[in-house]
């Protein structure tokens, strides 16, 4: 076992647990930070990162939900001795243009491919698991999900795959260095095919309804969501109507040298857990 560290943050979200379990199978030293971890971590408190950051030697980054943080963070983890950095960020960052969703994302990629040190960014599609991890699964569980989605796809990615993928960089930084990986499922679908695929799968009567970017902010925020966070998640679906990201990628295949796993796959492992029983 080397004597390296790898800090994980976000160690207990979607992404960092199983990025986290990963490495650890594979022999890496892991520092788990949250602001749950027994390594605390916030993005709000720049003054308490020092603890996480000693002694580690590569790290991988979930962007924080606000601009900013991620300069700050690069800053000190050099001082720290920090080498390598591994930033999860959203499928065509470069393409959002003048969209105000994603300025998060964005602010962090700045941060890391501004860096001295050796970075690599993969951008992911939406993560299959929103539908049983996230925002889409009390709606399904409730029997329907509506969303200003339209009739544009999306090649939704399986989170197993993007953590095979940060660990596998990880594991060879030297490779993917000064990187950007586009990471998606093998193919796309709308939000009305992947709800029928869940409907049938686990034998529910769960239904997909259209409705607007203003509507679906609305609906969030008297869910007990903030005004400026639903509209921000109103704001994806908007960008995600420009076409720009529908387009399946050959990441994981050059990242991991297998294809990605299909939605199906995902949707039968989900159902037959009992995913979106109410």
């Amino acid at each position: 076992m080397s004597n390296d560290i790898t800090l994980v943050l976000g160690a207990t979200g979607k992404s960092g647990r199983r990025v986290a379990a990963r490495l650890r199978l594979h022999g890496t030293q892991v520092r788990a930070a949250s602001r749950s971890s027994a390594t605390r971590f916030d993005w709000s408190d720049p003054g308490g990162w020092g603890p996480a950051l000693q002694g580690v030697t590569a790290a991988y980054v979930v962007a924080p939900p606000v601009p900013g943080p991620v300069h700050e963070f690069v800053a000190q983890a050099t001082a720290a001795g920090v080498r390598h950095l591994v930033l999860l960020s959203g499928r065509g960052a470069d393409t959002w243009g003048d969209s105000t969703f994603g300025l998060d994302m964005r602010s962090a990629e700045d941060a890391v491919r501004g860096s001295a040190l050796e970075w690599t960014v993969l951008r992911a599609s939406n993560f299959n698991q929103n539908f049983t991890e996230d925002i889409f699964h009390a709606p399904l569980v409730a029997g329907e999900l509506a969303l200003p989605a339209g009739a544009v796809p999306d090649p939704f990615i399986d989170v197993e795959d993007v953590a095979d993928a940060v660990a596998a960089v990880l594991a060879q930084p030297g490779r993917h260095a000064g990187r950007i990986h586009e990471l998606t499922g093998s193919r796309a679908l709308t939000f009305a095919e992947a709800v029928e695929l869940i409907s049938r799968a686990s034998g529910l009567p769960i239904s997909y309804t259209e409705v607007s970017p203003a509507e679906y902010a609305t609906a969030l925020v008297e869910e007990g969501w903030g005004v400026q966070d639903a509209h921000h998640v109103a704001e994806m679906f908007v960008l995600m109507q420009r076409g720009l990201m529908r387009e399946p990628t050959d990441g994981i295949a050059t990242v991991l040298g297998r294809a990605p796993r299909i939605f199906e796959d995902y949707v039968v492992r989900a159902a037959a857990a009992g995913a979106w029983r109410p």
